[in-house]
């Protein structure tokens, strides 16, 4: 496995809708190719930007075609396969078919809140299931449960197709425990635009980015010049689009990046429910950083 491929700038890839609530393949080919456009390393499909939890079996298996095909090969793919019922994400991960896909992304399981060896139950089970490299994902904020750095490492050890750790955390701290105790090749990826260049400050390799869905280029040079050591400009970059990303999240992922991409007329405000469109001050306030940002 060439864990090279997720280094740098992944972008966690919205689902646009139809105004009627199907899924625009049009609009998805058009993101996707300004996404590659802008300099992305790779793609994540069916992340929790991507509004995965209301799509059905069928919709996700025609996403994971429809993004395979369109891509065609100009950038590396990873897929979330992941939930909160282990036995449903091993069925998945054996009858799905992922080829040409890179790696699966799986979350913590959510909601019935294990403990630590219940997480590392459910994630070697997944590791042994799947046909390709896992990379966890930690997102306390979300699921309910944090996954300890003594677990992930833990994992990291035992399970020689886990190669990483998309981490949410917002804890730095726990950030460089998973660096000091998992094996010198295991990848922490930050789940946080905002706390990009300080996870590559710890040793990070990247971001799986949710801005980058409109900010393409721009979230790709603060990355490389992180990367570079060149840490104080990329501070400067990122420090440039904070008000921005702070902006997409006020009303929650993914309903400020599908405003972001709305008011820039890549695809339609649709959400579906429990999510609802962004508010008009929401749009107001967006339109209003957009014009200040690219003046």
């Amino acid at each position: 496995m060439k864990r090279e491929k997720f280094y740098g700038l992944g972008v966690a890839l919205v689902t646009p809708f139809t105004e009627n609530g199907a899924i625009d393949f049009a609009a998805v080919a058009k993101i996707v190719d300004n996404i590659i456009e802008g300099g992305a390393d790779y793609i994540l499909v069916l992340g929790t930007t991507g509004e995965t939890p209301t799509l059905t079996s069928d919709e996700r298996k025609a996403l994971i075609r429809f993004v395979r095909d369109r891509v065609g090969g100009r950038v590396a793919l990873m897929v979330g396969v992941g939930g909160n019922c282990t036995r449903d994400v091993v069925a998945c991960l054996r009858g799905w078919d992922l080829k040409g896909y890179d790696a699966v992304l799986s979350v913590n399981p959510y909601y019935n809140k294990p403990n630590q060896e219940g997480l590392y139950q459910h994630f070697k089970a997944i590791a042994e299931a799947s046909p390709l490299p896992v990379m966890l994902y930690n997102i306390p904020g979300r699921t309910g449960v944090n996954m300890a750095p003594e677990t992930i490492a833990r994992l990291a050890n035992d399970c020689q197709n886990i190669i990483g750790v998309k981490e949410a955390s917002g804890n730095l701290v726990q950030m460089e425990q998973v660096k000091a105790l998992a094996p010198k090749e295991f990848l922490l990826v930050s789940g946080d635009d905002g706390l990009t260049v300080d996870v590559i400050k710890r040793g990070g390799v990247g971001v799986i980015s949710v801005l980058a869905n409109s900010y393409t280029a721009e979230t790709k040079e603060v990355v490389r010049l992180a990367l570079n050591g060149e840490v104080e400009e990329a501070e400067a970059k990122l420090n440039a689009l904070d008000a921005i990303i702070s902006s997409l999240f006020e009303e929650g992922n993914p309903v400020g990046i599908k405003t972001a991409l709305y008011l820039k007329g890549v695809c339609s405000n649709t959400m579906r429910l429990p999510l609802v469109p962004g508010s008009e001050a929401l749009q107001a306030k967006m339109k209003k950083l957009f014009a200040e940002y690219e003046k």
